[in-house]
């Protein structure tokens, strides 16, 4: 399953979108726009209800998709293990 950046990216790739005619169709201001599918839905700004029904909506993607791609859980960057003595 595709996480929140992703699933924005390509939706306004197929759609020839950029953020700020995103925000125009959604009412959504464009730098959150920007933020979520830079970041996704774990970064500094996490998106509402509200603001991913509108996307999904808007870039005519299911709902469910939107919904289960904003709870993906971030990706844990491998740590190497601390050297032993």
């Amino acid at each position: 399953m595709a996480d929140l950046s992703q699933l924005l990216r390509q939706g306004m790739r197929r759609r020839h979108l950029n953020a700020q005619a995103l925000a125009a169709r959604t009412g959504i201001r464009a730098p959150r726009i920007r933020v979520f599918a830079q970041d996704g839905a774990h970064g500094p700004v996490h998106p509402t209800q509200a603001e991913l029904a509108e996307l999904a909506n808007a870039l005519d993607l299911p709902l469910p998709d939107v919904l289960e791609a904003a709870r993906t859980p971030p990706a844990v960057p491998s740590v190497s293990p601390a050297p032993t003595r």
